[in-house]
């Protein structure tokens, strides 16, 4: 049997200190993109960061993992689950794919392989997602993968100069189930 973290293109790993370089490269296109302006990190502080990653025991359902392309070893993106509440059964999850590497469907079969196990091994009824509404391509990429829009907290977030909208996305195990049916 192949690995559940293994797919056609990508595996979901553990991040390794030696990721600190594409994680720099994550999030310079982040903020690029208008996705996070934040103060810049030193090179030493990503690969500090990418050490305690790499060190560090998962908080409970939440942790973050590393998207690496099968066919060239590199890591292209990460995903992680955020905000997990076992007693209400939701969880928040993230995505991020670099910018020479979006486009290939790696966010969309790492997504897939995050809920799956999320829906299917930790039993989760529901999934939760929050996307600028500016950023087209995420939006159009959480309707492909079965999220309904729930919601729209206008005006909420404060990034580059100007408040912009958030979208709330939302997906049930068994729309999940009927949309995405285990391979194999």
């Amino acid at each position: 049997m192949t690995s559940f973290w293994t797919g056609e293109r990508i595996r979901l790993r553990g991040i390794e200190p030696d990721d600190w370089t594409a994680f720099l490269r994550f999030a310079v296109d982040e903020e690029r993109l208008g996705d996070a302006v934040r103060p810049p990190r030193s090179a030493a502080g990503h690969r500090a960061w990418a050490e305690a990653q790499a060190a560090a025991e998962p908080d409970g359902d939440c942790f973050r993992l590393a998207i690496e392309a099968l066919d060239t070893g590199e890591a292209v993106g990460a995903v992680s689950s955020n905000h997990a509440e076992p007693q209400a059964g939701r969880f928040e999850y993230g995505v991020t794919i670099g910018a020479d590497h979006r486009r290939k469907g790696y966010a969309a079969e790492a997504v897939v392989m995050l809920l799956r196990f999320m829906f299917a091994e930790r039993r989760y009824h529901k999934c939760e997602a929050r996307v600028f509404a500016h950023n087209e391509g995420s939006l159009a990429l959480h309707r492909r993968l079965g999220f309904v829009e729930e919601g729209r907290l206008r005006d909420h977030v404060f990034l580059a100069g100007g408040h912009h909208d958030l979208v709330l996305l939302g997906l049930l195990a068994d729309e999940f189930a009927e949309l995405h049916p285990p391979t194999g």
